[in-house]
This record gives structure tokens, C-alpha cells and sequence, in this order.
């Protein structure tokens, strides 16, 4: 159960859990190794090979997600790129809807995101989600991903919210383990972050999308039983 009456503060994720993860998957996987091996001159094979070598050494770090690391390491404007694809970018569906409801019950609402400021500025600039949030955190600010415990350290130091009254929503496992480490009382992960790949999730509670937690309208019980499909 989500009881929205134990729950203060409300901390999201922004790829995979907002936003649907397809874009980033799509760019990384298939439009930056197309545009690469064109920049370049190569084989889209050999161009491919290079990228996933280069990604896979520093997944999970924070250069993985650093957007200047990468435009630098591959002599490529990465956030230019991205642009040239951005109107793949867009949210998954019920955000407006539990966003908005979730500002109705007075819920602090916090977006937290290893996303690199270049990256979360031309998605807020496509989704304009920030119109509902309180407080938008790049991990960047703090030099730790959120896989690190400093991370949560520093967050909760700067944002004085109370762990145990705190929902974190986010889709990558590795990432709630840290948050659980933390002391964050409530966790919840989301099945199918890629629009157009399916996924489920074990170990967690977790939902398809936000209707299935939707809080009641304002006076309502405030209950509600997550489905750990």
C-alpha cells in the first residue's frame, strides 16, 4: 500500500520514470553510432563497436552520463545531436495527472537526475515538466551519481527531507538499492521505462504508470495498494 498521508516529500527520476527512456535509448543506440560513422567516415559496424566499448567501461559512473565528457571523448556536439532528434522526447503517460495531483495534496516534489544539465535543459525546454516540480537536481551539482551514497548524503543535507517519509520513484534497480541503503522509506520502481521494449521488475514494487498510485483528489482516504505486477 501507498499510504500518501506518511509521505512528505516526493522524489523522481527523470529518464525512465517521467519521461519515457525510448529517446535516450534510440540516441545512444542507433541515431548517435548512425551520426558518428558519418561525422567520421567509418563503417556504421566499426563506428558501432567503438561507441558500445566506450559506454559499457564507464556505465554507471558519472562521466557515463556527462554529456561534456562524451562530446569531448568523441569529438562530437552531443547535446547538438540530441537536439536534432528532440521531438522523440516526451512523457510517459498519467505525468501531468499525478503531478498535478501530488501539488493538490502539497507533496514536496523533487526531480532527481544523473541526466547532465546540458541533456535536462533541452527536456525541459521539449516538456516544460519543471512547471510542476519544486526543486530540479542534476547528480553533476554534487559530483556523485546517484548510485553513490554521497549522493543522498548531500541531497538530503541541502533538502532537509525526512528519508523515512520519502517516496523515490525510479526505473533502474542498481539506483533504488542505493536509495534503500540510504534509508528511503518508500520505493518504487517502473516496469517498461522504454516505451518500445518490455521489461519487468523484480524486487521491488513497481507499476506500468503513474494511474496505478494516482493520490485520491483532495479530501479522499489517501490509500492506495501497489501492484507488484
Amino acid at each position: 500500500m501507498i499510504n500518501w498521508h506518511d509521505i512528505d516529500t516526493v522524489l523522481l527520476d527523470m529518464d525512465g520514470t517521467l519521461l519515457d527512456l525510448h529517446f535516450d535509448n534510440y540516441f545512444w543506440l542507433d541515431y548517435l553510432p548512425q551520426r558518428y560513422a558519418e561525422i567520421r567516415q567509418l563503417d556504421l559496424r566499426v563506428a558501432r563497436e567503438h561507441l558500445e566499448d566506450h559506454i559499457r567501461r564507464h556505465e554507471g559512473t558519472l562521466k557515463w552520463y556527462c554529456l561534456e565528457f562524451w562530446s569531448d571523448a568523441l569529438q562530437v556536439d552531443i547535446r547538438s545531436l540530441k537536439a536534432e532528434i528532440k521531438h522523440k522526447i516526451r512523457m510517459r503517460p498519467h505525468v501531468e495527472e499525478f503531478l498535478t495531483r501530488l501539488r493538490q495534496h502539497s507533496k514536496k516534489l523533487l526531480l532527481v537526475t544523473n541526466a547532465h544539465p546540458q541533456s535536462l535543459s533541452l527536456k525541459l525546454e521539449v516538456t516544460a515538466i519543471d512547471r510542476w516540480l519544486d526543486i530540479i537536481i542534476s547528480s553533476h551539482e554534487f559530483q556523485h551519481p546517484k548510485e553513490n551514497q554521497e549522493f543522498w548524503q548531500r541531497l538530503q543535507a541541502r533538502e532537509q527531507f525526512d528519508p523515512a517519509r520519502t517516496l523515490f520513484v525510479d526505473d533502474t534497480v542498481r539506483i533504488l538499492d542505493s536509495a534503500k541503503q540510504f534509508g528511503i522509506g518508500h520505493l518504487l520502481c517502473i516496469h517498461q521505462p522504454d516505451s518500445q521494449t518490455a521489461r519487468r521488475i523484480e524486487g521491488y514494487p513497481a507499476i506500468h504508470h503513474f494511474d496505478e498510485i494516482m493520490p485520491p483528489p483532495p479530501g479522499g482516504s489517501g490509500l492506495l495498494e501497489v501492484k507488484a505486477l
